[in-house]
């Protein structure tokens, strides 16, 4: 099957998440600095929670360009990965409501940390799909971030459980870990392209 559908669809359901989570944003009661002071911090959870889907974005995009097939089994991960992702929206709001509270911030982090697990699978799913000597292993190769990442929100989220704001910062320190769109990719084609080797995808 062709990726072209998988990827507009994944891509309309981001825009959507994206869309939701600025309609959440309130505008302050008064036209003072104050009132805009007030509602910084549901402002910044936003802004961070907008970074995570830009993430997920900018790499599923990157990693559909060394992508030439997809199976049911496919079309089912990638469908798992959105449904994580459409719930931040809904544990964004809730934090922001609760003032940053216990259990919301540990089930932000559940979101979060399910999120990056089923982006694993996914891949996991595709490189078994293109082949474990094809383009997209080779240009994964071990992932060290990929791996790495949902031990740091078990951190964040136990770190939590002494202090919210300790779990929001350890969620922010993994965004900053993915900021950069993922290099492995474009070197990978870059590398492919300078060798004359024809690039993957329809």
């Amino acid at each position: 099957m062709n990726r072209t559908r998988l990827e507009a669809f994944s891509d309309g359901v981001l825009a959507i998440i994206i869309t939701i989570m600025v309609l959440e944003l309130r505008t302050p009661a008064e036209g003072t600095w104050s009132a805009l002071a007030a509602v910084l911090p549901t402002f910044l959870s936003y802004l961070l929670s907008f970074v995570y889907v830009g993430i997920y974005w900018s790499n599923h995009h990157h990693l559909m360009h060394l992508v030439d097939r997809v199976d049911g089994a496919v079309l089912w991960a990638n469908l798992h990965l959105l449904f994580w992702l459409s719930l931040i929206p809904f544990t964004t709001r809730w934090i922001n409501e609760s003032e940053f509270a216990q259990v919301p911030v540990v089930v932000y982090g559940v979101n979060l940390m399910l999120a990056a697990v089923a982006y694993a699978i996914l891949q996991w799913r595709l490189v078994r799909v293109q082949g474990t000597d094809g383009s997209l292993r080779a240009a994964l190769g071990q992932d060290w971030k990929g791996k790495l990442s949902p031990l740091i929100y078990l951190v964040g989220i136990g770190l939590t459980f002494v202090q919210p704001l300790l779990g929001v910062a350890v969620y922010t320190v993994v965004a900053l870990l993915w900021l950069v769109p993922d290099r492995r990719v474009e070197r990978y084609l870059t590398t492919a392209s300078d060798s004359g080797e024809p690039a993957p995808g329809p």
